[in-house]
């Protein structure tokens, strides 16, 4: 195994986060200072673009047939369809962000640590998807919650940002306790922390039921903070709404999504459960979107408004895992993993849009107001490509056909009725009147910005850079060909749900 194959992809962006940060911290004249702020921009892109490196390498590998491992001593990395494609979301999703980061952090105090967070973030979440072992998983973890909590808290020089930052660390810190609590009743009892070797010596004799249904609580409990499953979820609006758009994309877009990937790997290790975790995920899921659906319809503020609508996405992707797990329905899975890459790319898409109307709204008139939605009205006479973006990203997050967020939805509600179950089949008419309810606050983002006449904010709004506007149209273009050819997705979401069956034994 060499290192391009495989590791690249987390050693690269881990090794590059301290360099960025060194190269932002030379010189102190104001003609440094303007040229380090393009140096700090064009090494972060370029890290993340020599991860690409390994990540298509990997894949070569990976479809090949090749078993892709990594040890020193207790610590395991392992690549599977779940690594591959959490791989695949923070790299493309990360790329983006770097890119329209540029502009819209330029100077900004303290622009290198963004870029130099941003990229350990990046690193850990990969090496998180990749975990093989419990303790290590829980390392990966500890580090990602670290640096995200860096970046929410941005702005420190905002009361709003250092309070959702602290809110944010405390609830985190809680769910790692407990994480860590029950990774030693698995230790207690199984003697090892190696997935595979937990699997084997649970399996293999008499364990304590109780304490691994302790462990399994605590595990739902601690990765259900990040997850933002509900009623853990209260860090979420005030984190999203007060980090940097770009954070903001890389929270709701990939953050809580490689979070259920761990709680997904932590519950593995635990036979005799699946029914148990499988109903767990379909309460939890149809609670999720009821009530994200519900605060998103109050909201004014429109990152609020976006984050309380990723409560009610996890939701759709709990319900497809609840499928898998209970009734043995593969296509469950494979929609969840499909709806879990589409998450990514639309809500970063809106994210991404809305960040780019403040940057010319109000960045580039020296203010940090709040996006409302009214200052919405009549974005599309100025920034039509915007409002067009915009519009794509909420609309596929509603379910409209024949956009990408369709076809996911599409999938889970298919696999629902497969089951022949009647509670299940309800559970998807329940998911399917939520999807046309969340319709009700996305379709006004989409008539303020096409049918009033231009608010004051917009009036004075200034022009958008390329770099700002490029990731818009990569990201819509992907929302669309995926909506109408989602087999683009097999390669990568039929492995991911096979590795699931395969992890809970079905």
């Amino acid at each position: 195994m060499t290192l391009l194959t495989f590791i690249g992809m987390i050693v690269i962006p881990l090794v590059s986060s301290p360099l960025v940060y060194l190269s932002g911290r030379l010189g102190t004249h104001e003609t440094i200072l303007h040229r380090r702020s393009f140096l700090v921009r064009g090494l972060a892109l370029l890290a993340i673009l020599l991860a690409w490196i390994p990540f298509v390498l990997s894949v070569q590998t990976f479809l090949a047939g090749n078993v892709q491992e990594f040890n020193i001593e207790a610590i395991w990395l392992r690549v599977d369809g779940i690594s591959l494609l959490a791989a695949a979301m923070i790299l493309t999703l990360g790329t983006l962000v770097i890119l329209f980061s540029g502009p819209y952090m330029a100077g900004e105090v303290g622009e290198e640590k963004y870029y130099a967070m941003l990229l350990a973030m990046i690193g850990l979440m990969i090496g998180l998807a990749c975990a093989g072992d419990l303790f290590n998983l829980w390392v990966w973890f500890e580090g990602m919650a670290i640096s995200s909590y860096l970046l929410v808290a941005f702005y420190r020089e905002q009361a709003a940002s250092l309070e959702a930052g602290m809110k944010y660390l405390v609830q985190s810190a809680i769910g790692s306790v407990m994480v860590l609590m029950g990774i030693a009743l698995v230790l207690a009892n199984a003697g090892t922390l190696d997935l595979p070797g937990i699997r084997e010596a649970v399996n293999g004799a008499d364990m304590n039921r109780f304490a691994l249904l302790g462990a399994g609580a605590l595990f739902i409990i601690g990765f259900g903070v990040k997850v933002a499953i509900v009623p853990l979820h209260t860090w979420l609006p005030d984190a999203h709404s007060q980090a940097p758009s770009g954070i903001s994309a890389m929270l709701s877009g990939v953050v809580i999504e490689v979070g259920l990937v761990a709680m997904l790997r932590a519950l593995s290790v635990l036979p005799g459960f699946s029914l148990s975790w499988g109903l767990l995920f379909m309460a939890f899921g149809a609670l999720n979107i009821l009530y994200g659906n519900l605060l998103a319809l109050r909201q004014t503020m429109v990152k609020r408004m976006l984050a309380y609508s990723s409560l009610s996405h996890i939701g759709y992707i709990l319900l497809g895992l609840g499928i898998a797990l209970y009734s043995g329905v593969e296509l469950g899975a494979q929609g969840a993993f499909f709806h879990l890459f589409n998450h990514t790319l639309m809500k970063g898409l809106a994210f991404l849009s809305v960040g780019a109307l403040i940057y010319g709204l109000f960045l580039q008139n020296n203010s940090h107001a709040s996006l409302t939605i009214n200052d919405l009205a009549g974005t599309a006479q100025k920034y039509p490509l915007v409002a067009l973006a915009l519009s794509i990203a909420v609309l596929g997050l509603g379910g409209l056909p024949p956009l990408a967020g369709f076809m996911s939805k599409w999938q889970i509600f298919v696999a629902g009725f497969k089951t022949h179950d009647n509670w299940i089949i309800a559970l998807m008419i329940f998911m399917a009147l939520n999807s046309v309810l969340s319709l009700a606050y996305y379709a006004p983002l989409v008539n303020m910005m096409y049918r009033k006449a231009p608010s004051v904010q917009v009036l004075a709004g200034k022009q958008l850079s390329l770099a700002i506007v490029l990731p818009l149209i990569l990201m819509m273009a992907a929302v669309i060909v995926l909506g109408f050819v989602p087999q683009l997705m097999d390669w990568v979401t039929i492995p991911a749900a096979q590795t699931l069956m395969t992890m809970f034994g079905k």
